[in-house]
């Protein structure tokens, strides 16, 4: 995944950038990078691999080099290298992207034999930003470059462009998949990943641009370039994980949304147990509103420790990945020994660390563990996005599963993913089993679509039902 942040003042904007991109560190672990412009000093950029660090401590330091600017842009990248600086027929820009091209290598070809060519590398692969811009390049306006990139990449791309005029341009993907929302003060206006970055800055949301929507941005407002179309398939994980608490995607707060979850899974639960607590830190919301809707108190009964272990330490084996889970995460023994706990968390994916907290919590004493799950069973992996830790549904467990019982990891998954067939009841009780919980129970897609309250085909459900739009 990933997310970006945009100002442009009629004064120094410098630390709005800085700040307002740090906010959306929790959307990416691997990048980061900045890029301003100023009448002074022109454009300037840099970029930082940002996996063990925080985004500060990496660009604080290099905050002088960059003037005094009225306007950049800057990113948090689980993926390539940003921004990217190219120079072609609509001038000099700095495009950062929030992306995923499911035809990378298509594409890749189809400029190759265009006769471009590409500078940029990230893991020894073509950097998808910079092939982005060069798609965007090919068309006879900024406009008519969007377009011409909506038309041949499979998969999403939202994106800002910083022009070397010192405007910047905010494009949300063709169908929505990631958000991009608008925030104004006296004399400036930004835009963001997540709207939880304005408060802050002084800034108060002002518009949430609809897909394939583009806007041109100054600093006295915004104007509309190419208007919003009419579907849209916005990522219910926005709002079930990925999204600050009290971030709102389309006017709808992410707290709110996961307190609703939760508590129609507590309303649509008998289980008996003396207190319900949430993984933190997704799983905080959801388990407060089981606890509004089961009528259970709410207590901490396992804890997460920060300070020595920043989100962005992110190693890339998956044994690595599983002890960092395990030392972040601390039982309170006192407050477990002896009781029944239902515990709230947003999705099950590899279910490796899940084993795991599972066993300490018993070895802390607790009677009974109740694993509740805010969103349906994974089925599918996300063709759309970049925001599981697998692009392989055969890293899935529900696969894995399926795979025991069918002889084939991708038969019969229609029945796996309705909650009233005896398939997806059989898959549940296998992974209860695989855990070593007293129970385990998820959310359906329709009570997920409730708690959003948005239209189901404007939702992308693609990883709990297989639904799919391009």
């Amino acid at each position: 995944m990933g997310g970006f942040f945009g100002a442009i003042s009629k004064k120094n904007c410098l630390s709005d950038v800085f700040y307002g991109t740090d906010y959306n560190s929790h959307l990416g672990t691997r990048r980061a990078g900045m890029a301003t412009y100023s009448p002074e000093y022109g454009m300037k950029h840099t970029i930082h691999n940002i996996e063990g660090a925080y985004f500060r401590s990496k660009f604080e330091d290099g905050l002088p080099k960059f003037g005094e600017p009225t306007s950049g842009i800057g990113v948090i990248s689980d993926t390539d290298a940003q921004p990217v600086i190219i120079q072609s027929h609509l001038g000099r820009m700095a495009v950062v992207t929030v992306a995923r091209i499911d035809n990378f290598e298509e594409i890749e070809q189809y400029l190759l034999d265009n006769k471009h060519h590409f500078t940029e590398f990230s893991g020894g692969k073509t950097n998808q930003t910079e092939m982005i811009a060069i798609l965007i390049a090919e068309g006879k306006t900024l406009e008519d470059g969007v377009a011409h990139m909506f038309s041949k990449i499979k998969g999403s791309c939202s994106l800002l462009i910083l022009h070397e005029d010192g405007t910047i341009y905010a494009v949300r993907d063709k169908l929505g998949r990631t958000p991009i929302i608008v925030g104004k003060k006296d004399g400036a206006v930004a835009v963001s990943s997540e709207s939880s970055a304005f408060h802050n800055l002084g800034y108060d949301i002002d518009y949430f641009i609809g897909p394939g929507e583009i806007l041109k941005i100054t600093a006295d407002g915004w104007q509309q370039v190419r208007p919003a179309g009419d579907k849209m398939q916005i990522c219910s994980f926005f709002w079930v994980y990925f999204g600050f608490p009290s971030c709102e995607y389309e006017g709808i707060n992410v707290d709110t949304v996961r307190c609703a979850m939760g508590e129609e899974l507590g309303k649509n639960d008998d289980t008996e147990a003396d207190f319900v607590c949430g993984i933190p830190d997704s799983g905080i919301g959801h388990a407060i509103g089981y606890a509004i809707g089961r009528k259970i108190p709410y207590k901490r009964g396992i804890l997460k420790y920060t300070p020595t272990w920043p989100r962005s330490f992110t190693p890339a084996h998956q044994s690595m990945r599983s002890l960092v889970a395990k030392m972040k995460l601390l039982p309170n023994r006192q407050m477990l020994n002896g009781q029944r706990v239902v515990f709230l968390d947003d999705s099950i994916v590899r279910g490796t660390q899940l084993k795991g907290n599972s066993q300490m919590m018993f070895n802390c004493g607790a009677k009974e563990i109740h694993m509740r799950i805010a969103c349906p069973p994974m089925v599918y992996s996300c063709r759309y996005l970049n925001f599981s830790s697998t692009q392989n549904d055969l890293e899935l467990i529900t696969r894995s599963i399926i795979e025991q019982l069918e002889g084939s990891h991708d038969k019969n998954l229609h029945e796996y993913v309705d909650p009233a067939s005896p398939k997806y009841q059989k898959m549940v009780e296998m992974m209860r089993e695989r855990f070593g919980m007293t129970s385990l129970k998820f959310n359906t897609v329709d009570d997920l679509i409730k708690a959003i309250g948005l239209h189901k085909e404007k939702v992308c459900t693609h990883c709990f039902d297989g639904s799919s739009y391009y």
